[in-house]
């Protein structure tokens, strides 16, 4: 029954650039199923009410289906696709932006014995899980505040906390509520990703990112990866070949400069691994691009 309301819903307020009146909730109609694309996931609540999607991270892959939701912890590069999607029946989904601010509110709000006790350490940046009823009762109230402009700015926080209160008690609520603490192992990854985005073309030595993260090198090789499914260097140059990518769409000819602006020195090792990643040479995949006016976009919910 939720199910059904939710895809009702989405699909009549879906607009072609997934964005909707209320702040940080996106929604998806997909009706073709492109090749895998690569972008970053932000840190998200993503929730299929039709069809299937496929996310990778690193050599990880998480498939998730109507009645499920996706949760995210860090902001990482991922590539992901809906399957089997078409017009006539086309792959539906809501995104909403989890905020580390407001998950710290609510775990300072709980009362004794009120948020599952979890263990301390390290845990993957994305899960799935079942969406629970009363998750998706709150989803689908918030959807219908984009109905409803003049109760829409006092209920839309009021509803969107419920849902956090939701994600943080439930099955994936140990990833959730890390967000929210200040001194959590992923806090201390999620700084050294922040530095690794900023500085992406730019060589680095780990024990720096280490130092700056606050933990011991091998304490910072093991979590990166679990949160990851990634080394930092692996990481480093998928931020790179992202930001490649996007460049080559307003740049098609300058494939050399390209390369050297994002940190390659070496423009076959640059064609070698962007080929490797997007399955074509860096000149053949930016006319591609321009064929299909399709950049790196978003690829959730």
């Amino acid at each position: 029954m939720y199910l059904d309301q939710l895809r009702t819903l989405l699909l009549r307020h879906a607009r072609p650039d997934w964005t909707t009146p209320v702040d940080g909730v996106l929604i998806s109609k997909i009706e073709r199923s492109d090749p895998p694309a690569l972008s970053m996931s932000g840190t998200v609540l993503a929730v299929i009410a039709q069809g299937e999607k496929r996310l990778a991270l690193g050599e990880r892959v998480h498939d998730y289906r109507a009645g499920q939701y996706l949760v995210t912890s860090v902001d990482l590069p991922v590539t992901g696709h809906f399957v089997g999607a078409s017009p006539e029946h086309p792959a539906v989904g809501f995104g909403l932006t989890l905020e580390p601010a407001a998950v710290a509110e609510l775990l300072l709000r709980a009362g004794p014995g009120d948020i599952p006790r979890g263990g301390g350490s390290v845990l993957p940046a994305i899960a799935v899980s079942d969406a629970p009823d009363p998750l998706l009762d709150a989803v689908i109230r918030l959807v219908r505040l984009i109905d409803e402009p003049r109760d829409r700015a006092v209920l839309a926080p009021l509803v969107k906390r419920e849902i956090l209160w939701r994600l943080i008690t439930g099955e994936q609520g140990a990833i959730v509520r890390q967000l929210g603490l200040a001194d959590s192992s992923l806090s201390h990854v999620a700084r050294a990703v922040r530095w690794i985005r900023e500085h992406y073309a730019q060589p680095f030595r780990v024990e720096d990112v280490a130092r700056m993260a606050g933990m011991s090198v091998s304490a910072f090789y093991r979590n990166f990866q679990v949160v990851t499914a990634m080394s930092p260097i692996q990481f480093q140059k998928q931020i790179r070949l992202q930001e490649a990518r996007i460049l080559l769409a307003t740049h098609p000819g300058d494939v050399t400069g390209v390369g050297q602006r994002v940190g390659y020195d070496n423009s076959s090792q640059f064609s070698r691994e962007y080929r490797r990643q997007f399955g074509a040479p860096p000149s053949q995949d930016a006319a591609r691009l321009r064929r299909s006016a399709r950049t790196a976009t978003a690829v959730l919910p």
